[in-house]
């Protein structure tokens, strides 16, 4: 039987959109979560809810608290769990190390009784260009968000590419989504210097991109359905979006 695949939102709003919840998704295989793209704290609020359990493994696009502000929860949750302290893996974009260390890890004894590094709950995993996740190579690029090298985004070949927060990246998507791939999209009504607008992306996509595109990141759900009206397709939060089976290379797991 062919391994179904997915896509859930746990949220799909802008920092502010707090009705939408904060961009978080999870990558399911059959059913079950896989892989986990970033850790906004009503994200995470929601993936339990929907989960029963906290991610085991996640990506981080980068260190906007939005985006990684549900990480004190998730040290509680596997530090003092014998069976997930030291499991939970955390892929993590080289040049993001040092700021994600200064935003969730730098306030001093991760636990009052001493002894816990904050990063002793986790496997942290800096990654380059690719990692292996579960046997699966998946490929990661940086998009334009604030300042270079601060935010990226990932890529499941031939089945979802998952932009992150950024500007329109038109270059990079010719080259990281030319395999048919749902591309889930940081896109707005209005753009600003570190969002895409959907004016921006009406002039710097074609619409063969464009129609595979899935909007997320707007600020209300009025804004979304405006991006609807304007023919474009939006995701949603609690939706599950069936993938494509995936084409990427494959490796025995030892």
């Amino acid at each position: 039987m062919a391994t179904q695949w997915s896509l859930r939102l746990s949220g799909v709003g802008n920092a502010f959109a707090t009705e939408l919840g904060s961009a978080m998704a999870t990558i399911e295989r059959d059913g079950a979560p896989w892989l986990t793209i970033d850790c906004g704290n009503d994200g995470l609020t929601r993936h339990l809810a929907h989960y029963g359990q906290p991610p085991r493994a996640l990506f981080i696009t980068h260190a906007h608290l939005d985006h990684v502000g549900g990480f004190e929860r998730l040290f509680g949750a596997a530090y003092w769990n014998a069976s997930l302290r030291g499991e939970v893996k955390i892929y993590v974009p080289a040049p993001l190390v040092p700021l994600l260390q200064q935003r969730v890890a730098s306030y001093p004894n991760a636990v009052a009784e001493g002894g816990a590094n904050f990063w002793d709950a986790f496997r942290v995993v800096p990654v380059g260009d690719h990692f292996w996740h579960d046997g699966v190579r998946l490929e990661v690029f940086p998009t334009r968000h604030h300042w270079p090298d601060t935010s990226f985004g990932l890529r499941l070949r031939g089945s979802v590419v998952w932009t992150g927060d950024t500007r329109p990246i038109a270059e990079q998507l010719a080259k990281f989504a030319d395999a048919g791939e749902l591309v889930f999209h940081d896109c707005a009504l209005h753009g600003n210097p570190s969002h895409s607008g959907i004016d921006d992306l009406e002039r710097e996509y074609p619409a063969q991109l464009l129609a595979r595109c899935r909007l997320y990141h707007y600020a209300s759900v009025a804004d979304g359905a405006a991006l609807e009206a304007r023919g474009h397709r939006i995701a949603r939060a609690g939706d599950a979006v069936s993938l494509a089976e995936p084409t990427a290379p494959t490796a025995p797991m030892p």
